[in-house]
């Protein structure tokens, strides 16, 4: 027993230095940039940080535990899980991999997979809002003021794209909101500047293994979120493609949600409310 908590607790501080040394640039200093740009954690903060199961949530739950050894403000983390409906294998898998990074999970059950089985239409958007809804309230309920999500660099400019491909529109994907439906409290992305293949390099280095996608409807190809999802490869691949023509497009797409101008626009939308260039076109001579 002392022996296999020893090899645990070797493995656990291997990964926690590839953090502080081999992939410090990549991983670390991006996450600490995104956190002081944007304005992610503040003094006083108890961040709820959202944990499913993957490769994203699991090392973000890392990257702030190294901030919070170098922390220059004082904030408080909760290790937030939802077990929506996962089968105990996947349930066993995301407690296993806890416990070989050192993550105190706080594990709650909800029945979201359940409610959205019988829905036929977008069940994935449904889902995903009612996950949403739950994280919220039970951080707050824990005394938490923020959540903090996985997404990366890759999760932004994919949205970017799709939005202008298939949505008809040029929506970005921020690195924080304040909910409109709980009161105080705000969710974040730390993970925002860092690249999905450095994630990648890091689980692969420390021979990890975490849950892809744990979710019923994975197989329902027909369904109109599983076809998003196809779109979603597409513009993945369709962004691959084109980096390796030109390196710059990945960051280029990044920036653009920066350089928006107005003045170029034919319309927009601010909280809600439509503008056109008409409304002020003629004040303008």
């Amino acid at each position: 027993m002392i022996e296999e908590f020893n090899d645990e607790q070797d493995r656990q501080e291997r990964i926690e230095r590839s953090i502080r040394k081999k992939f410090h640039k990549e991983l670390f200093s991006r996450f600490t940039r995104a956190v002081k740009e944007y304005e992610l954690v503040k003094e006083g903060d108890h961040i709820a940080v959202c944990i499913s199961g993957g490769k994203d949530s699991m090392l973000m739950a890392k990257l702030f535990q190294e901030l919070q050894r170098h922390r220059q403000v004082h904030f408080d983390l909760t290790f937030l899980c939802m077990d929506p409906g996962y089968t105990p294998r996947n349930r066993q898998m995301i407690e296993y991999n806890a416990k070989i990074l050192g993550i105190p999970l706080t594990i709650f059950e909800s029945p979201i997979f359940d409610s959205v089985y019988e829905i036929e239409q977008s069940p994935c958007y449904l889902c995903a809002r009612m996950r949403r809804g739950y994280l919220y309230s039970h951080a707050q309920a824990l005394g938490c003021n923020k959540i903090a999500l996985g997404h990366h660099f890759d999760d932004v400019i994919e949205t970017t794209l799709m939005g202008i491909l298939y949505g008809g529109q040029i929506q970005g994907m921020m690195p924080k909101l304040h909910s409109t439906n709980f009161e105080g409290m705000e969710l974040i992305r730390p993970m925002y500047r860092i690249r999905e293949e450095d994630i990648i390099r890091w689980r692969d280095y420390n021979e990890l293994t975490f849950l892809q996608c744990a979710c019923r409807f994975t197989e329902l190809i027909a369904q109109p979120d599983a076809i998003m999802q196809s779109k979603r490869r597409e513009v993945k691949k369709l962004i691959r493609d084109l980096a390796e023509k030109d390196p710059c497009v990945e960051m280029n797409l990044f920036r653009s949600t920066e350089n928006v101008h107005l003045d170029t626009m034919i319309a927009y939308k601010q909280k809600g409310v439509r503008h056109s260039f008409l409304d002020t076109y003629d004040k303008n001579d």
